[in-house]
C-alpha cells in the first residue's frame, strides 16, 4: 500500500515521555511524513514549534485515558490545546455515563468538546473493548449527527485495542460522513493494512516507523 504513512498518527502518550522523546517523535514524523503526531496536551506547544515548517499535524488527547472528568474540564483542555497549536483533538467519551444509559449526557459531552475545538478536527474515542456493539453503534450515531471528524476505537490503555470487527462496525454506522481511527495494538504493517481494509482511514500507533519500514518492533501500550 502506497502512502501508508499518511494514514498514521505517530503516537507517544506515556507518562514518562521526556522532551527528548517528544523531539524524536516529531523528527521521525517529519522524516516519514506521518499524518500527525499524537501527544498529551502538555507537549502541544513543543510539538507545534518543532513541526511548524512540516506537513505533519499536531494531535493531542483530552480527558485521557478514562474520559470520566467533568465535561467543562475536557472542553477547557481542548480549547487551550487548540490555542497552543493543536490541529486535532482526540477526546475520550464518558464511558460510565454511556454504560448507565445516559445518551443525552454522552451527546452533550461530545458537543461541548466539539464546540471548544473550533476549526480543529475532533476525534471521539469510544474504548470499544468496554462496550457492546449496541453501545458502539449508539455513540457512532451521535458522532455522525454532530459531524465530528473521526470516531476512534481505543485509548490503547485499556484491556484491548483495535479489532477489524469494531472498525468495520464503526464504518458501517458512520458511513462516509465521519472518519474512523484504529488505535491500540497496531504494531506492524500487516495489522495496519488490515485495519485500513476494514474501514479505517487513520491509524494511531507508537510503532509507526516499524510499520512503514517493515521492521520488527517490541510490544507497547499503544
Amino acid at each position: 500500500m502506497q502512502d501508508l504513512a499518511k494514514y498514521i498518527d505517530h503516537t507517544l502518550l506515556a507518562a514518562n515521555a521526556t522532551v527528548s522523546d517528544i523531539t524524536k517523535l516529531c523528527t521521525e514524523a517529519a522524516e516519514h511524513h506521518f499524518a500527525s503526531v499524537c501527544v498529551n496536551t502538555g507537549y502541544v506547544p513543543l510539538a507545534s514549534e518543532l513541526l511548524k515548517n512540516s506537513d505533519v499535524k499536531v494531535c493531542c488527547v483530552v480527558g485521557f485515558p478514562l474520559g470520566a472528568c467533568l465535561t467543562e474540564a475536557k472542553a477547557f483542555e481542548a480549547a487551550e490545546a487548540v490555542r497552543r497549536g493543536a490541529d486535532e483533538v482526540d477526546m475520550v467519551i464518558n464511558i460510565g455515563m454511556l454504560k448507565s444509559g445516559d445518551l443525552d449526557f454522552v451527546r452533550r459531552d461530545i458537543e461541548a468538546v466539539f464546540a471548544a475545538c473550533g476549526k480543529a478536527t475532533l476525534k471521539v474515542i469510544l474504548e470499544n473493548c468496554l462496550l457492546t456493539d449496541e453501545e458502539i453503534t449508539q455513540v457512532c450515531e451521535i458522532c455522525r449527527t454532530i459531524k465530528v471528524g473521526f470516531v476512534k476505537t481505543s485509548t490503547g490503555f485499556s484491556t484491548m485495542g483495535a479489532t477489524e470487527h469494531h472498525v468495520a462496525l464503526m464504518r458501517k454506522v458512520v458511513g462516509d460522513e465521519v472518519g474512523v481511527k484504529a488505535s491500540g495494538g497496531v504494531r506492524d504493517r500487516e495489522t495496519a493494512i488490515k485495519m485500513i481494509e476494514a474501514g479505517a482511514n487513520r491509524v494511531g500507533a507508537s510503532a509507526s516507523v516499524a510499520i512503514v519500514t517493515g521492521t520488527a518492533t517490541k510490544p507497547s501500550d499503544y
